[in-house]
């Protein structure tokens, strides 16, 4: 799949030039991206379903994310992921699908190898370390790896590099869901697929 513009990966590739318009989104990025609220913006306006990866992994094991941080460790908690992802590739069946993935989950080697293999398009929703921590302070999520803010930052430089990798680089900072949902669709040309397939 070709690099999109802001991509890593951009070699002078354009969304108009994919051979296949994209069926299958997904939004990945640090804690406070805004994955999951502009996921549902997306999924509204195109009419696509929505699936937050979170909720899918808390219904599979029948406990919250805190709680599988908690009781299994990490280690746990993204292999509960990598099984959640697994399953959702496998039921969607090319129907349209908006997804969000947690901030940790496209900086593990067997997720990203797993959403490449599905060749489905990922968007990197990026925003500063100031902005990403100044929306978690206010978020009412419980967000186990939000610890001090040096080992936030720490974190947030360590899979930066592995969220360039995605197929679109979107910049959030001071930006409204609205706008950023505008780019998404405009650069990817969703909502005139959408409108073609409707006709």
């Amino acid at each position: 799949m070709r690099g999109m513009p802001g991509s890593r990966q951009d070699e002078g590739g354009t969304a108009s030039e994919r051979r296949v318009p994209a069926r299958a989104v997904f939004l990945v990025g640090f804690m406070g991206a805004g994955k999951t609220s502009v996921g549902r913006a997306l999924s509204r306006r195109l009419g696509w379903r929505f699936e937050d990866l979170d909720d899918r992994i808390q219904t599979r094991e029948g406990r919250t994310v805190p709680e599988i941080f908690q009781q299994s460790g990490e280690a746990g908690f993204r292999e509960a992921e990598r099984a959640a992802l697994a399953e959702l590739l496998q039921q969607q069946s090319g129907a349209p699908l908006i997804a969000a993935l947690g901030g940790g989950a496209f900086a593990q080697a067997e997720i990203a190898a797993l959403l490449a293999e599905a060749e489905v398009t990922t968007v990197f929703l990026d925003a500063s370390p100031d902005e990403l921590w100044r929306r978690c302070g206010t978020d009412v999520v419980e967000r186990p790896l939000r610890r001090e803010e040096a080992e936030f930052r720490r974190l947030y430089d360590l899979r930066r590099p592995r969220y360039l990798h995605a197929t679109l680089r979107v910049e959030t900072n001071g930006r409204a869901i609205t706008e950023i949902v505008d780019e998404i669709a405009g650069i990817l040309k969703l909502d005139q697929r959408v409108s073609s397939e409707e006709k």
